[in-house]
């Protein structure tokens, strides 16, 4: 499977090349460190439920990890559909096709 980098935008807020290797490097860095936040706060949800924490705070924990990692799935869907769209001929046989991008997405739905 190809690494699949999500879009980005430069700091006046300008759509970048999906083909730009700066920008991908920089939309991966993204995802990943929007993954580490998620993990983070997954640790926190064991550790309360390991101590007996409260529901309500456990509950509201729980939805910050799941929206987190939803938003850093959406990223990397748009982001292989934005490559596809830019140069369907690029993806070769890694690529995914427009049926199977549809699918990624309402996994995620």
């Amino acid at each position: 499977m190809s690494a699949v980098t999500p879009p980005t935008s430069d700091p006046a807020g300008a759509k970048t090349v999906p083909g730009d290797p700066a920008a991908r490097a920089a939309a991966q860095r993204k995802v990943v460190n929007r993954l580490r936040r998620a993990r983070g706060q997954l640790d926190a949800v064991i550790t309360a439920v390991e101590s007996g924490g409260q529901c309500r705070d456990v509950v509201t924990q729980l939805a910050a990890v799941s929206s987190a990692l939803d938003r850093a799935g959406f990223a990397i869907v748009s982001a292989a559909m934005r490559d596809c769209l830019a140069d369907p001929e690029a993806q070769g046989d890694n690529g995914l096709t427009p049926d199977e991008l549809e699918k990624l997405f309402l996994m995620l739905a």
